[in-house]
């Protein structure tokens, strides 16, 4: 199974598991609350969206990942397009950034 396919797939799990949470103002809203663990942020998200996401991430400390582009991440989630996901339980927020950092290091 590639490194992918394995990110994709634990991001499916995290999603029927009640532990994500996708869409810009929810993310961001959770990241405030400080109680995601880890955003997921698509290639083709918008140089806006970007910047907020990061600057919010960076000021409340919450580690953030890019991988896919919006199709490929509301696939996984079972959704349509999604350009921004947060990880709301601590295993999963380890293991994906842990996949995510490997598979961008390539």
């Amino acid at each position: 199974m590639t490194l992918e396919q394995q990110i994709i797939n634990l991001l499916g799990l995290a999603t029927r598991a009640r532990k994500t949470v996708s869409g810009e103002e929810l993310v961001i809203r959770e990241v405030r609350r400080q109680q995601a663990k880890f955003v997921i942020l698509a290639n083709d998200a918008s140089a806006n969206t970007e910047k907020k996401v990061r600057d919010k991430c960076a000021s409340f400390h919450v580690d953030l990942g890019v991988f896919g582009d919006r199709y490929e991440l509301g696939h996984a989630t079972g959704k349509e397009a999604r350009v921004v996901i947060a990880i709301m339980d601590h295993g999963f927020a380890k293991k994906l950034a842990s996949l995510i950092n490997e598979y961008n290091r390539r």
